[in-house]
């Protein structure tokens, strides 16, 4: 009886352990099965910040992480940095990543992007609103691997980043001049536009990457200081006109 009893015991126990082998095997096999190995993107060259025109603007679209078949990043455009995620695929040697803006923006969308693995420094896809319409419709774009810097030397009025700046320096100036001179200090550090005017006036600029739509922590010092004297001209200019700084 006690050797039926056994046997008996270690058919169950085989049988039970087979069957969670079985269900391991299983649920392996489903995990594989739900991402190809074929479509897995298993290393990141597409990791990096890719620039160039977007409709009437300039974007900067950022792909800051890529685990497996998801890919995440951010684009800067017309004032607005946005979050979005997605899925990557690989066939042909061709990645096409599909990903979404969050959707709480009423200028949020969809980006479908295509790189070649012979030359991931060039991106090419299109965007569309989730919103019919919204932020001039759906857009095509070409874009190119460039990665922000912060540089002091660039653009009509550098001296206003590299040192403090005297009265004498913008007590002459016309206050578009100096509406020029105080945003060229946040152009400097990738500052994204809101207002079209500012964004015509940097975004056809080599050395201008919209990059981010905070700086305030990027500012130095002395640029800090110097926006401060430049508002204050520029204050001056607009209240005395034609019989300011001329």
């Amino acid at each position: 009886m006690k050797i039926y009893f056994a046997a008996v015991t270690i058919f169950l126990g085989l049988s039970a352990c087979n069957s969670n082998v079985k269900s391991t095997e299983e649920k392996k096999e489903n995990s594989i099965a739900t991402v190809p190995a074929s479509q897995t993107i298993v290393n990141s060259p597409l990791l990096g910040s890719y620039v160039g025109p977007f409709g009437d603007n300039k974007i900067t679209l950022l792909i800051t992480k890529v685990i497996g078949d998801t890919v995440e990043g951010r684009s800067v455009v017309g004032g607005n940095d946005r979050p979005f995620s997605g899925l990557a695929t690989k066939a042909n040697g061709i990645y096409t990543i599909n990903a979404k803006e969050p959707g709480d923006d009423k200028y949020d969308g969809q980006f479908s992007l295509s790189f070649d693995e012979k030359n991931t420094n060039a991106i090419k896809g299109n965007w569309k609103p989730f919103k019919e319409g919204s932020h001039g419709g759906a857009k095509d774009f070409s874009l190119t691997r460039n990665t922000f810097k912060y540089l002091v030397d660039v653009g009509q009025y550098p001296q206003a980043s590299k040192r403090l700046l005297k009265e004498d320096d913008v007590a002459n100036m016309i206050k578009e001049d100096l509406e020029i001179m105080r945003n060229e200090i946040f152009a400097r550090h990738g500052y994204c536009f809101k207002k079209k005017h500012l964004r015509e006036q940097f975004e056809d600029k080599d050395w201008y990457i919209p990059n981010t739509v905070d700086v305030k922590n990027d500012l130095t010092e002395i640029e800090k200081k110097n926006i401060a004297l430049i508002k204050k001209y520029e204050k001056y200019a607009e209240e005395y006109g034609n019989d300011f700084g001329r």
